[in-house]
């Protein structure tokens, strides 16, 4: 292949196709892995390297593209679909909301006749690949396909990454397939990680969000029964977002210790959720500390999203940071918390560090968090899938379930990672070649019960069903103890496909998903309509 690079020698920009004066190339095709690596002749400031694959999907196969993060919108495309663009929304409205920080809008031109995705790609049809980055310790391998001409290439984002002379670098390495089921095998082959045991939890979140009190969680600690391993305290807890030592007194009077203590007399590992990457506006660390906030070049804080009073990315080249993130999380190692939601993480590599891609930081970022957490289970959210592998035992693999199917109709013309139940179980699916392979794959919860909810009853039973046959992680919200016979029987029957299940197939039909399925050795077999989110 005739990879391109593109790179600057000072403020000059160059391409070059195989060596040249400033560069030497070289380059290894096997059977089925392609590596490129480079020396650098004088200094040089990378930015991509790409070429064409050879694969040209058909009008009627079925490809998929893999979102940014955890959050992002992800599935099997055909040539006659398109991504959403944020900059379709007025410009006024996307700064004011900060809709381009949470996926990749900031960084990456959306383009009408390209669709794109990350580390992974298949096409199944009369065109059949797999392809996946072995590289994503140093960049992105994105994946573009023209919706003209079906033609797929991959570019590694190399931006900000620079070579002094003399430096070696790898800068693209991929494995490729000609299928699906050779791809799979590997996949497995080349990524498989130790995996964690399966979680059948609780959160507190989606049922009261912040509206938490120590009243309310011991109530629904104290409806729990054997079946469950987890209890999880979500956001609310804490004073401000960054805050994390500080608990809100007014909700927990008496802190979160003794509420570990009775978790754990349950025989329940207890959770905690925090954002450790970032602190909204009005914490104390976001008034007391300005220094510890990257900046963009205006000199501005670096705003990562809307959500509480607005929320900014921590300088994570910053040692007092670091020793202040390493602090908050023992705190609550130090009281016994076992498992750690650790959310927004896409917030370590939103900002510009110097001499490093996006994916580095992440790596960096990651791998830091595992080190401070040693042996803790650690799920995280909100973050780029393959940067987690190897330091995360499970992933968030879709956005935010939402208590109506597809959110309130406005914020389907908003960022790709809005919440919404419809995305989210699109992505359950299409993302399930993750789970058991770079960590255990963390659905979202599931809800039965009837208040507080607008899901439709078949719509909640999907979400159960999806979740227990797809997922490593099965969570919910509700108080078990106000289910009737019929959401009690519908959940004694998801636990058991979420224990025994095993998703042999599955196959899009239009806007329907076939998914086959062995539950006690028994072939069994659904269909799935992904716009009304119900069973057929």
């Amino acid at each position: 292949m005739s990879i391109k690079i593109i790179y600057r020698v000072g403020k000059r920009r160059h391409s070059s196709i195989g060596s040249n004066e400033h560069l030497s190339v070289s380059e290894t095709m096997g059977e089925n892995r392609h590596t490129v690596t480079i020396t650098a002749k004088t200094d040089i400031t990378l930015k991509y390297a790409g070429t064409k694959t050879g694969v040209r999907v058909g009008k009627k196969d079925h490809f998929l593209l893999n979102g940014y993060q955890s959050w992002t919108d992800t599935k099997e495309f055909v040539l006659s679909e398109s991504e959403n663009n944020i900059y379709k929304l007025p410009p006024s409205l996307v700064r004011r909301f900060s809709f381009d920080r949470y996926g990749d809008a900031s960084f990456y031109f959306y383009f009408k006749p390209l669709l794109h995705g990350y580390d992974v790609f298949y096409s199944r049809g009369e065109s059949n690949s797999f392809f996946f980055n072995l590289n994503s310790a140093v960049s992105y391998l994105i994946f573009q396909v023209s919706r003209r001409t079906g033609n797929v290439y991959i570019m590694a984002d190399l931006r900000w990454l620079h070579l002094h002379a003399g430096e070696t670098l790898t800068i693209l390495d991929y494995c490729f397939a000609p299928d699906y089921e050779s791809g799979m095998a590997l996949f497995r082959s080349h990524l498989s990680q130790k995996q964690s045991e399966r979680i059948f939890g609780y959160t507190s979140w989606y049922n009261y969000y912040q509206n938490i009190n120590e009243e309310q969680i011991l109530r629904d600690l104290n409806a729990l029964d054997s079946r469950f391993n987890l209890f999880q305290i979500d956001d609310g807890y804490e004073t401000f977002v960054g805050d994390w030592m500080d608990v809100d007194s007014q909700k927990f009077p008496n802190g979160l210790a003794p509420i570990v203590e009775k978790i754990h007399a349950k025989g329940l590992k207890a959770g905690i959720w925090l954002a450790p990457f970032v602190a909204e506006r009005k914490s104390a660390v976001f008034r007391d500390h300005p220094e510890w906030f990257r900046r963009g070049k205006f000199g501005k804080p670096i705003k990562c999203g809307s959500n509480w009073s607005g929320f900014y990315a921590l300088d994570l080249e910053n040692e007092e940071v670091k020793n202040y993130i390493e602090k908050s999380l023992h705190f609550f190692v130090d009281m016994g918390f076992d498992f750690f939601k650790l959310d927004f993480l896409y917030a370590a590599n939103l900002p510009k560090y110097p001499d490093k891609t996006r994916s580095m930081v992440a790596e960096e970022a990651y791998a830091f968090l595992r080190r401070v957490l040693g042996e803790k289970l650690i799920l995280g959210c909100g973050a780029t899938p393959f940067n987690c592998t190897g330091k995360f035992d499970y992933l968030r693999i879709g956005p935010d379930v939402s208590l109506q199917f597809d959110d309130v109709w406005f914020m389907r013309f908003m960022h790709r990672e809005r919440i919404s139940t419809k995305v989210t179980l699109q992505n359950t699916v299409y993302r399930s070649l993750f789970n058991g392979v770079l960590f255990g794959n963390d659905p979202d919860v599931f809800v039965l019960r009837d208040k507080n909810v607008l899901l439709s009853k078949e719509q909640r039973r999907a979400l159960i069903t999806l979740n227990s046959l797809f997922g490593s992680v099965l969570m919910t919200s509700d108080n078990i103890s106000d289910y009737n016979s019929e959401q009690e029987e519908l959940l004694q029957f998801a636990i058991n496909c979420f224990q025994n299940a095993r998703v042999m197939s599955f196959e899009r039909d239009g806007d329907r998903i076939c998914i086959n399925y062995l539950l006690d050795s028994e072939s069994k077999s659904l269909i799935y309509d992904t716009k009304k989110g119900i069973l057929l």
